[in-house]
């Protein structure tokens, strides 16, 4: 055991990918992931092959995507009766490692359990009479986690709540401080292992699901609002795709308190770093950031995500493992389920036949490996699981068709090396690519299972 690599897996909620300093592209302060980042293999083209928070998730959690492991839009009420949920008897990562001797912590965010009406704590907050928050109960649902502290999907930041250990539903635990801070002392708790909350005698995984940057964008700590000064929207909205009409107020009103989310989160990433640096664990564990997703922030007058766009599909991914992976860029088109499957390779786990994703551990560790010329986009909701939005992009270009109830299609293609910000549709003009591309999806939706089919 002592041979077996721990993991931390870090997946703050609605974090995109050019919102990190080395970037270049968001105004951002991150000081410890453009530091992380030196010491990393950081991948480029890493997308969210559903992006949207429950679907990413259990395509994480499954190495399945969508369609296969029935978790096709986000969980909540009016989704519950498609049984849109991820299954008790899905197995998953985490019992993989469970059953390969690891302790196991999840902290923070879970967003895959059927809600219950009694922690119902966001129907209120969202005002869609709709219950989102839901309570996941110790033995087979928390799928070889050991350590829980945990809740479904609450939106406040400033006043959590969790459910702690064996914990009734009852016995919710309510934190009046900002929840990335909150999550990060439990989890350097974890780490440092004061508290017995793991086995020192077995390696481990640590996940640590943060909501922010996620919205409400206002619930941040004003101190890291202040590190942004007196710059306004437009030293902060760069991007020229942000409309200057209406479309674009909301990411105006909202963009400082995002970016202020962001920074907030890296210092707090910067703590976890630190103590398994005093805990001499940094050698042998491999730690891992990245994202659900990412967030328009008024790119193309849109908040939020879903979409095929840059801003909302591709997602940091950074991953650390001194001695073994080597630090630089790879610009590699990993999705979700190939990031399960390679970092089960990784720690040194057989990857199910039952999972989709690709193992491209080889390939993280430096050696030659097949690489995919495109990655999958889905756009679907659990009531019709046959309809809306599917594509692939490319290294150079993005290709998305979206069909109407009535079968009605719109073909959509961004060159994003001659339009890096996806302003223009060339579909109409480049039908010979469309076709190719098109086929490129199709191989995609076959081999993934997708009920959306092809011509």
């Amino acid at each position: 055991m002592a041979n077996r690599p721990n993991l931390v897996f870090v997946f703050p909620d609605e974090f995109r990918s050019q919102a990190v300093g080395f970037a270049n592209q968001d105004p951002v302060i991150t000081p410890n992931l453009d530091a992380f980042a030196k010491e990393s293999l950081v991948f480029s083209d890493a997308v969210s092959n559903r992006p949207v928070c429950s679907p990413y998730r259990a395509m994480l959690f499954s190495g399945k995507y969508p369609h296969k492991n029935g978790v096709i839009g986000n969980v909540n009420s009016s989704t519950v009766q498609y049984a849109n949920y991820l299954k008790e008897n899905e197995r998953c990562f985490s019992d993989v490692l469970h059953d390969a001797g690891y302790s196991q912590g999840y902290i923070g965010k879970l967003h895959l359990d059927p809600p219950n009406e009694d922690a119902h704590f966001t129907e209120g907050l969202r005002g869609d009479g709709r219950v989102w928050d839901s309570y996941t109960p110790p033995g087979p649902r928390r799928h070889g986690f050991d350590f829980w502290h945990s809740y479904g999907c609450c939106d406040w930041h400033n006043q959590p709540h969790y459910w702690h250990g064996d914990a009734r539903i009852d016995q919710r635990i309510e934190v009046h401080e900002w929840s990335t801070k909150h999550e990060t002392d439990v989890a350097v708790d974890y780490i440092e292992n004061k508290t017995g909350w793991r086995d020192p005698d077995k390696p481990f995984s640590l996940f640590v699901s943060y909501n922010p940057p996620h919205m409400p964008f206002n619930q941040v700590p004003q101190k890291y609002v202040e590190r942004y000064g007196d710059a306004t929207h437009e030293d902060l909205l760069t991007r020229p795709n942000v409309p200057s009409d209406e479309r674009g107020d909301r990411a105006r009103q909202d963009v400082k308190n995002y970016f202020a989310m962001v920074t907030g989160v890296d210092e707090h990433f910067g703590r976890i770093l630190a103590a398994l640096k005093d805990q001499g664990l940094e050698e042998d564990t491999i730690v891992v950031f990245t994202s659900d997703h990412g967030e328009m922030m008024g790119s193309h007058g849109l908040m939020g995500k879903s979409v095929w766009y840059e801003e909302s599909m591709v997602i940091p991914l950074m991953m650390r493992w001194p001695g073994k992976v080597r630090p630089g860029s790879d610009d590699l088109l990993i999705g979700t389920a190939d990031l399960t499957a390679s970092l089960l390779s990784l720690l040194g786990q057989d990857v199910s036949t039952e999972m989709q994703g690709n193992d491209y551990s080889r390939g993280i560790l430096g050696e030659k490996i097949d690489r995919p010329s495109s990655a999958l986009y889905i756009e679907s909701n659990p009531s019709w699981p046959e309809g809306g939005r599917r594509g692939v992009r490319t290294h150079r270009y993005t290709y998305v068709v979206q069909r109407s109830k009535d079968e009605d299609e719109i073909e959509i293609l961004h060159d994003n090396q001659e339009d890096p910000y996806q302003m223009e549709n060339v579909a109409g003009e480049r039908a010979e690519l469309v076709a190719e591309l098109r086929g490129e999806m199709e191989g995609w939706l076959r081999e993934t299972e997708d009920p959306w089919g092809g011509d």
